[in-house]
């Protein structure tokens, strides 16, 4: 058996008595398998791509992603050298009808650029088409008036979030039917808009109906459309091949090797059909469709149908979503689990020229076949995402080794399967289907995601297992990244202050843990791509440096650490396209401005200086000058660095004006201060204060925000409770002013009593009777602290007139 060719690691690999080997879970086996490839030159990759007819939503994020971190393990780590190629579907019965939805929906709004009555008319039976169609327990005759307060109560259990029947959990059933609730009442509030003139109340109304209008119109004029018209389906999937695209630059995803388009490979997939066919594992019908003959293919010895999932194959209803939605059920098909190779176009559908009559692909065919022709009968891995097992991947592997193998079958297409895990969300698995998903242009632009902090969340789950992003999750991400930024900081920093020549005296321990760390991510990664292992041992690296104090190592071991993390965030992908090669410390964000480097460093040399003198006691006005004449001002700076130039500019001149004033030492540390806090923090630069050592000069990052927002949420909390506290005592102190101002002798005299002696003490109650003494006496105390305050506003007035 060969030894894979590997370049040489530009690091030493750890020593292990036992080292490890790459393992890798394979689909296939559902174990873990060595991996060998069947080249030792050259791996060979194919990955389910994109269907291109909407935007990827972050379900895709982690399947693109996740592939993209195994892909640079294998290739930067184990440096095994790879060909990856990876597919574009832009053709399928989704492609097809959507294509065909919104170039009907077009049409009709250019026809009608107001809202007549026959758009009014044709958006009602739009509606009860669509009522009628997927939820059933809503009359057939229900109106937009009523659309409201009848599904309130028809489907009231499904909007509490249980079950339809009341009973038990609810699934994806219960998903539809909101989806679909949703639809139907944004069609019916656009309806029922009191006004659909002007150009906003066109695209408002369209946008509540378009979903109920693009299955009807589709329904009434699917069939017109030109089957050799191709723009009418490549309109749409250009546009969301180029947005898929950037969406994968955006989330630093490698761009493949190769790129394979099912509309650039028709001869090639009628052939690998009639191929097929010719070796008897595939038959065709009389409308000029060509059906993979399972039964037939399994009488080969050797040959096995479902082979990832067998527990599926006689799943219906996943074999019919495997067929694709606008396939009609053939009553010539020998079974029902046989599925197409080849699908004869029906009106409105495009089509290819074939042996077999007018046609296009069935959705499996195209990757065998795109695969294929460029990497050959035997590949190494195929990935894709774990939904995609069956059928799709097992009717690959069917027509796949159905093409290339012999009489005596048995031919092994592809030897691992790699399979990435679903992503959830809160419990809520995203679907284009259920339209319950969040897009990744719309993650990554309201903030919640960037590239790296998505990457890191799926870094810390399992490839193959299921992630769902929970808040916990998200905060774990957020810590790790932090404390991997910090580490980085730090390491920086020593190359801008070295230590002292002495030290090094604690190396030892810490290159011991060093040694450590990299044989457990080492034997992590090659344990199936253990990326949370490695992920762990990182953080562990990093704390055993912390706890050794600092000032007792070298710096260049710590710079040798540095590196290594450096190169393995690299190696996963977190710091965006950068060399691996760069022998600079740390990923993208941890460093200010290049134009802000000379300005900014010497305001926080001077800084520095001003601070410690301050604190001592002896800043003199000879010293202070001294220390600001090191560094110029701004003075004909390029527009990029002015606004750090004036900020030095401007601290050197607040320092000799509070000189001029003889100003005390704490009015220099607060200028210094306000250089930190404001000036600089303004221009995205915090200077971070440590004992004994500069100020470490950094970016403001996420996590330096929500320090600070947190201290003022804080000191805003104390101040309120400290302008309530005041407020309530000034409100206390005005109502005691105002009952100040009446009499003790008639602060009694009220409804609830009827007699008085002559100090105006209650006598008798309002029924005439005796006051009890009890009582008397409470009122008296009342009356004794009443008389005092009175006489003290009295004397007061008196005073004061």
């Amino acid at each position: 058996m060969a030894t894979p060719a590997r370049s040489q690691p530009p690091w030493k690999e750890p020593s292990s008595s036992a080292p490890s080997k790459l393992a890798v879970y394979n689909s296939l086996t559902r174990s873990k398998n060595a991996f060998v490839p069947i080249d030792p030159e050259k791996v060979t990759w194919y990955s389910c791509g994109p269907t291109v007819y909407d935007d990827a939503h972050l379900g895709h994020a982690r399947n693109y992603v996740t592939n993209d971190i195994l892909r640079r393990i294998l290739k930067d780590y184990f440096g095994y050298n790879l060909q990856f190629v990876q597919n574009i579907t832009d053709v399928d019965d989704k492609i097809i009808l959507r294509g065909r939805q919104q170039h009907l929906l077009a049409q009709f709004r250019q026809k009608n650029p107001t809202i007549t009555e026959e758009v009014v008319d044709t958006t009602s039976k739009a509606f009860d088409a669509y009522i009628k169609k997927n939820l059933p327990l809503l009359g057939s005759d229900l109106s937009p008036e009523n659309f409201s307060k009848e599904s309130s109560e028809k489907y009231a259990s499904v909007i509490a979030g249980k079950a339809l029947e009341g009973t038990g959990p609810p699934s994806d059933k219960e998903a539809k039917i909101k989806m679909h609730l949703r639809t139907a009442g944004s069609a019916a509030t656009a309806l029922l808009a009191p006004s659909k003139t002007s150009e906003s109340d066109v695209a408002e109304f369209f946008a509540g109906a378009e979903d109920v209008l693009l299955p009807y119109l589709d329904s009434l004029y699917g069939s017109s459309i030109d089957a050799n018209d191709h723009s009418v389906f490549t309109k749409l999937t250009q546009k969301y091949e180029g947005r898929f695209n950037e969406d994968m630059q955006a989330l630093n995803v490698l761009a493949p090797d190769v790129v394979t388009r099912v509309t650039e490979y028709g001869k090639e997939i009628v052939d690998f059909v009639a191929k097929i066919e010719s070796n008897k594992y595939a038959y065709a019908t009389s409308d000029g469709s060509v059906y993979f003959d399972i039964d037939a293919f399994e009488k080969t010895e050797g040959n096995h149908y479902a082979r990832l999932e067998p527990w599926n194959r006689g799943d219906k209803s996943l074999q019919a979503d495997g067929e694709g939605a606008l396939t009609k059920q053939s009553n010539e098909k020998r079974s029902d689990a046989d599925f197409a190779l080849w699908k004869s176009s029906k009106p409105g559908e495009p089509s290819w020229p074939s042996p077999w009559g007018p046609g296009r692909p069935g959705w499996h065919i195209e990757c065998s076949a795109m695969a294929s022709s460029v990497l050959g009968s035997r590949i190494d891995i195929h990935s894709g995402g774990i939904d995609l097992c069956f059928p799709h991947h097992d009717n690959e592997l069917a027509q796949s080794e159905g093409y290339w193998c012999s009489s005596t079958g048995g031919h092994q297409w592809i030897n691992y399967f790699l399979h990435m895990g679903h992503l959830s969300i809160s419990g809520s698995k995203m679907s284009k289907s259920l339209k319950n998903f969040t897009t990744i242009r719309e993650a990554l632009s309201r903030g919640d995601y960037n590239a790296r902090s998505l990457r890191i969340i799926f870094l810390l789950g399992g490839w193959h297992d299921g992630v769902e992003i929970t808040d916990d999750l998200r905060k774990a991400g957020s810590s790790w990244e932090s404390y991997v930024n910090n580490f980085f900081l730090k390491a920086r920093d020593l190359e801008i202050h070295p230590s002292a020549e002495s030290a090094g005296a604690g190396d030892a321990k810490v290159t011991e843990s060093f040694e450590a760390a990299k044989e457990k991510v080492h034997n992590a990664l090659a344990d199936s791509f253990d990326t949370p292992a490695a992920m762990r041992a990182i953080s562990s690296l990093i704390t055993d440096y912390n706890s050794s104090g600092k000032s007792g190592l070298s710096d260049a071991l710590t710079f040798d650490i540095a590196r290594y993390i450096t190169r393995i965030v690299r190696v996963f992908g977190l710091d965006g396209t950068t060399d691996l090669n760069d022998k600079s410390i740390g990923w993208s964000g941890i460093d200010i401005p290049a134009e802000a480097k000379e300005f900014v460093y010497a305001a926080a040399r001077e800084r520095d200086e001003i601070r410690q003198h301050a604190i001592a006691g002896d800043l003199s006005d000879d010293l202070l000058l001294s220390i600001i004449s090191k560094d110029k001002p701004a003075q004909g700076q390029p527009a990029a660095s002015l606004p750090y130039a004036e900020v030095l500019s401007t601290f050197q001149e607040n320092l000799k004006g509070l000189a001029e004033k003889k100003a005390s030492a704490k009015d220099f540390l607060a200028l210094c201060d306000r250089l930190r806090d404001l000036d600089l923090w303004d221009l995205g630069i915090y200077l971070e204060d440590r004992e004994n050592a500069p100020a470490m000069v950094r970016p403001v990052d996420a996590e330096l925000r929500a320090a600070r927002d947190q201290k003022e949420a804080i000191a805003r909390q104390k101040r309120e409770a400290k302008e309530k506290r005041e407020r309530e005592e000034a409100e206390r102190k005005a109502k005691l002013a105002e009952q100040a101002k009446i009499s003790h002798k008639d602060m009694f005299k009220s409804d609830e009593y009827s007699a008085w002696d002559a100090d105006g003490m209650p006598t008798k109650d309002k029924e005439g009777n005796d006051v009890p003494k009890s009582k008397s006496k409470k009122l008296k105390k009342e009356w004794d602290r009443q008389k005092k305050l009175h006489e003290d506003y009295l004397a007061g007035a008196s005073g004061s007139s």
